[in-house]
């Protein structure tokens, strides 16, 4: 007879908001997210590297996915058993994919949002959504646990 060990059910947290495609929209996003962050309570290491990650992933919705009249989508989902954070940004406009960023990209003004991101981020990816009339969402991971790799990210990612 083989016995199993009781294990504790994963709790998830959840935060979402839509925001306007502007500057300002990414300005509120990333306070916003500030605000949530802190309320979990996570680790002032975990709760600066998504603030970050929060502050390029909106500022990309609203400079590069940005359709008139369309707002983009904010989620911030937490797992409290394992402390695994998700950051989810789906923009309006799923025509336009970002390209892979490549290390020729930290030399020039602008583009180096990604790289950022795969710095910060355990783990992150690209998803089209079913965001009418199409979309796309960049999320990451952040573990309170794992360190970010030197830019390492899936694409296309594993998880939706």
């Amino acid at each position: 007879m083989s016995a199993t060990l009781p294990q504790s059910p994963s709790t998830v947290a959840t935060f979402a908001q839509l925001l306007s495609s502007t500057r300002r929209g990414a300005r509120l996003a990333r306070l916003l997210a500030t605000t949530q962050l802190r309320a979990w309570d996570l680790s002032p290491e975990v709760t600066e590297r998504a603030e970050q990650i929060v502050a390029e992933l909106a500022a990309n919705a609203a400079l590069h996915g940005r359709v008139q009249g369309r707002d983009f989508r904010l989620a911030l989902t937490l797992d409290t058993t394992t402390g695994l954070l998700r950051i989810t940004v789906t923009d309006a406009k799923g025509c336009q994919l970002p390209v892979a960023p490549t290390e020729s990209a930290k030399d020039g003004e602008t583009g180096r949002g990604l790289l950022l991101v795969g710095a910060l981020a355990d783990r992150w990816g690209i998803g089209i959504e079913p965001h009418p009339p199409g979309g796309k969402t960049v999320w990451a991971e952040v573990s309170p646990v794992a360190r970010p790799t030197s830019g390492l990210h899936e694409w296309p990612p594993a998880g939706p």
